[in-house]
């Protein structure tokens, strides 16, 4: 499936764009949120860790985040399809990623007699599922129409032009 519009009534750029921008800017408040506040951060596989090492864990993968995200503003604005290709694939893979945790925190909710924060958890990390793979999908389909764009006129894939002029 690939879309002709973000929201119906903006351009696939104009979504790309704003959706890199939007993760640049959570990802920077996030990694002043984790630093500032006193939460007590969990990792699904290891409970073990200690909160500082699970705060670093957290601040390389917003790094990431913000390294990647860049490169898809920059990928976009360049109509550079290779630089895009990094928040492509990891945006999918973001996309499984939240939906693992998602129904994992809602099973140990409903496990632990928590039936109200398992429903809110699920119910919540169901839109935020929905809306990141719309947000994927939004971003997929501009990278297909370069792609396509770039076959049909002769783009190499860093988006220069091919000169070739025979003697």
């Amino acid at each position: 499936m690939q879309l002709t519009s973000c929201c119906g009534c903006f351009s696939l750029k104009a979504g790309t764009l704003f959706i890199g921008i939007l993760n640049i800017v959570l990802s920077i408040i996030s990694l002043i949120l984790i630093f500032t506040l006193n939460v007590e951060w969990k990792t699904i596989l290891i409970d073990a860790l200690d909160q500082s090492i699970v705060k670093i864990i957290f601040a390389i993968n917003l790094c990431m985040t913000i390294l990647i995200s860049t490169l898809l503003v920059i990928g976009a604005l360049k109509r550079n399809t290779f630089m895009m290709l990094p928040w492509v694939v990891l945006g999918l893979i973001l996309v499984v990623g939240v939906l693992v945790s998602v129904l994992y925190t809602s099973i140990m909710f409903f496990v632990n007699h928590a039936v109200i924060n398992g429903i809110l958890w699920l119910v919540i990390g169901l839109i935020d599922v929905v809306i990141d793979a719309y947000f994927w999908l939004v971003v997929y389909s501009y990278f297909q129409y370069l792609r396509y764009d770039k076959l049909n006129n002769r783009i190499d894939p860093y988006g220069r032009p091919y000169n070739y002029r025979r003697p």
